[in-house]
């Protein structure tokens, strides 16, 4: 078993032991989303180059344990939704057009 699924299952395991799969929907996870990443966003408000790493890594894994969560709730495959926007954001920034240029693609 991969590193993603045994993830998944310490995650849906410790949701479930704690009977909090009842306020898990995906309105009540994208909400928690974006707020663990605004909390994330917080830790660079005042300094961008001078952070607590610490800080960073814990907001980090609260996006993800949320998103990962959402992944479960939705039941889509945390690659293959990854796999697919890449292979759409590949087409809308060709490398020929942006590479190390940060212009949206439609201004490209």
């Amino acid at each position: 078993m991969d590193s993603l699924e045994t993830l998944k299952e310490e995650i849906a395991k410790f949701v479930h032991d704690r009977d909090w799969d009842q306020f898990h929907s995906p309105a009540n996870l994208a909400k928690s989303i974006s707020i663990e990443a605004n909390e994330l966003l917080e830790c660079f408000q005042w300094d961008e180059e001078h952070f607590d790493n610490e800080a960073v890594k814990e907001e980090l894994a609260d996006v993800i344990n949320y998103c990962i969560q959402m992944s479960l709730v939705l039941n889509v495959d945390i690659k293959t939704i990854v796999e697919d926007k890449l292979r759409k954001t590949e087409k809308k920034y060709p490398v020929e057009k942006c590479k190390g240029k940060s212009t949206k693609y439609n201004k490209l």
